[in-house]
């Protein structure tokens, strides 16, 4: 409807008494040379459109115009000889004097109409005795919103390509238990958001009916296949009622040459300054049954194929390999259902803009029926107002680890991901879940290039720091210390230092100070130990670490000394990891 409202149609004529007989409703005595320009009211168009209709003649250009209606004389063969038709515009051919002819001239204008495909219908109408005036202005509003140019092919009396693939995404996103065919449920809810009207139990059977009577693998296990949902809009169309196609691919984000709009993929979103963006609980829900339709075996991952199977409805495929080093995977390295809802959370936090577009290819507004996926986005209150009241809202907090080159950053952030030693991973992120008193929260650990003097405000904008060093490095310990004085000493980001490579022989730090006294001086919790050398899985406990003090940067070094403190962080993380676990294990049994 909003649409609607905001065109202003141009509908171009060569014949003025077609245009004062529309006008009068009667055939004028006389017939000037050229009728004034007029606008047709939407409230008395069918399709509720103002109409702008411009008297052309032979020397005007008609640029402007988003449909041209060609006149020519019935009883004139010579004018049907002299019809010129080189547009880019869909282009009506008129027949007019019906009224003085006892014959069609329709035989003569099919052969015009077979070699050019602009041409959306003709209309044989007289201006004298009022024959089809209406008709035709109705159909060259029709040829303007409802083109067949870009759905069908008349030479090969077949849908074209782009409106089979546009279909095709369509009947993925409508088929919710991705089981190949639209069942009663799914063709009634497409029906109400395409229509707003449900269908009747008898008219679901009458379609279906037609479909089966036309084609043998267009019904199964009485619903829809594919197959079968394009038929339907192939008979549509070959039936002249592009206006349903039209509505569907409309609802869905088309515009009129089949490409996702602008508007539909990036609706209008704002953030803050000093605010994060953050899935909402309806965006997870909406996530977590898009995974649950593609997993197929029930493995909790996706397999290569699954995961294929899930970004058809996208233009392109928006996960690389870096996605399986960035995000929690099984043994095989498929991306598990937790990596799969983390990869989401990063993409959110990192690029919302991105996350809109994805959530659009997926068709999140139209199946939890919002205004646009904007609705699937919380931005969080800026950070000011969390250290003033002192606690937060948020459900992902961001890490960037710092430190030299070969210092083991790469480790660090792969063991958060349950893996031991890094196996040369392409990405510089990596996130999961963590538990904090009970609550389940993101972190995302963000590896920051080591180059000193070119640290940027992104490398050094986050809500926890960590300055990792090689232990067995003399020399490394050196660039930590340097950059907390230089970007962190001042700064109210909670700092952790952490010794990595613990399991080698530990070096003395060429630097003035050592790293425990360094720690001491600057009241920082004392060098955490870590290694990710183990045979066992890596310790957590680090991580959950990092998390707590995120979430409470108003608490002073000595509370986050207090071993207390995080003796009841971890016990709730690995309670409610365990609970957690155990819930998804039943829910898994459910689906």
């Amino acid at each position: 409807k909003k649409r609607k409202k905001k065109i202003l149609k141009h509908i171009t004529l060569s014949l003025t008494s077609l245009i004062m007989s529309l006008v009068s409703e009667e055939f004028p005595d006389e017939v000037p040379l050229r009728a004034e320009e007029i606008t047709i009211p939407a409230d008395v168009t069918p399709e509720r459109v103002p109409t702008h209709i411009v008297d052309y003649s032979g020397t005007d250009t008609c640029i402007s115009a988003n449909v041209i209606c060609i006149v020519y004389s019935v009883n004139n063969k010579k004018s049907i000889e002299k019809v010129s038709l080189v547009s880019l515009v869909p282009l009506i051919l008129v027949g007019n004097k019906s009224d003085l002819v006892e014959h069609s001239s329709m035989e003569t204008i099919l052969p015009i109409m077979n070699q050019y495909s602009e041409i959306e219908t003709c209309v044989e109408c007289s201006a004298k005795n009022l024959k089809n005036i209406s008709e035709l202005f109705y159909y060259a509003q029709k040829a303007v919103l409802h083109p067949t140019g870009p759905l069908y092919s008349p030479e090969e009396k077949e849908m074209k390509p782009s409106c089979i693939k546009a279909l095709t995404r369509i009947f993925k996103i409508s088929d919710l238990d991705n089981d190949g065919i639209l069942n009663d449920n799914e063709l009634n809810f497409f029906q109400r958001t395409c229509f707003n009207i449900p269908l009747a139990p008898q008219a679901l059977e009458d379609v279906k009916n037609v479909v089966r009577k036309n084609m043998s693998d267009g019904v199964k296990d009485n619903g829809l296949t594919l197959k079968g949902f394009l038929f339907l809009h192939t008979l549509f169309i070959q039936r002249g009622r592009h206006e349903t196609t039209w509505t569907v691919l409309r609802r869905f984000g088309y515009d009129d040459d089949l490409e996702l709009t602008q508007e539909y993929l990036f609706p209008l979103f704002k953030i803050p300054p000093d605010c994060t963006t953050e899935l909402n609980h309806n965006a997870y829900l909406f996530l977590q049954s898009v995974f649950d339709k593609y997993d197929k075996d029930r493995d909790c991952a996706l397999s290569p194929d699954e995961l294929k199977d899930l970004f058809k409805v996208f233009p392109y495929m928006p996960w690389g390999p870096d996605v399986n080093n960035t995000v929690c995977t099984n043994e095989q390295g498929w991306i598990t259902y937790q990596g799969y809802l983390s990869q989401w959370t990063l993409t959110t936090y990192l690029d919302v803009q991105r996350c809109l577009e994805y959530l659009g290819y997926l068709g999140y507004s139209i199946i939890q029926e919002q205004e646009s996926q904007a609705a699937a986005i919380t931005i969080t209150r800026n950070k000011r107002i969390d250290l003033q009241k002192k606690q937060t809202q948020r459900g992902v907090f961001r890490c960037n680890v710092l430190g030299a080159r070969g210092s083991g950053k790469s480790g660090f952030l792969q063991a958060f991901l349950g893996r031991n030693l890094a196996v040369s991973p392409d990405s510089y992120y990596a996130i999961s879940t963590t538990y904090v008193y009970g609550q389940e929260k993101y972190l995302l650990l963000h590896e920051v290039l080591p180059d000193f003097e070119f640290l940027s405000e992104a490398d050094l904008a986050c809500d926890v720091v960590c300055l990792v060093y090689d232990i067995s490095n003399p020399r490394s310990f050196e660039y930590c210390a340097k950059v907390y004085k230089k970007h962190f000493l001042d700064s109210k980001t909670p700092c952790v230092i952490i010794a990595a490579k613990s399991d080698l022989h530990e070096a003395r730090q060429y630097y003035s100070l050592s790293p425990l006294d360094f720690c001491r001086k600057h009241k920082l919790h004392p060098p955490q130990l870590f290694t990710c050398n183990t045979d066992e899985a890596p310790s957590k406990d680090i991580y959950t670490k990092l998390t707590t003090m995120a979430m409470y940067p108003h608490m002073t070094q000595a509370d986050l000394k207090s071993s207390t403190f995080w003796l009841r962080a971890s016990v709730g993380a690995t309670v409610f990891a365990v609970l957690g676990f155990a819930m998804y294990k039943a829910l898994l049994k459910q689906r």
